[in-house]
């Protein structure tokens, strides 16, 4: 399917893109280029090829959890420039 000087307006507009007569032309002739290429890429035999996500083989960077102890609330609390009830007090944001 052809790409027209009337799709590229139609997805500036819809992108609030102001383009000048020479980028509509321009992006006119990428556009198709870059369908053209996906269309060339659909042809291609891929039966037996496992999809990827991954250039290179995936490996867990995970470790293991481990309970350890937290800050006291008082050391937490020791440098907020204001506390009420043993938290963080901060500035009212909705009317």
């Amino acid at each position: 399917m052809p790409i027209t000087k009337k799709d590229v307006e139609h997805v500036a507009e819809l992108a609030r893109l102001a383009l000048t007569e020479e980028e509509k032309e321009l992006y006119t002739g990428q556009l198709q280029r870059i369908l053209d290429y996906v269309e060339t890429l659909s042809g291609v035999n891929t039966r037996g090829v496992p999809p990827t996500t991954y250039t290179v083989p995936e490996r867990k960077a995970v470790r293991a959890d481990t309970v350890i102890g937290s800050i006291p609330q008082e050391d937490a609390l020791s440098n907020a420039p204001e506390k009420a009830k043993g938290c963080f007090r901060v500035p009212r944001i909705i009317e």
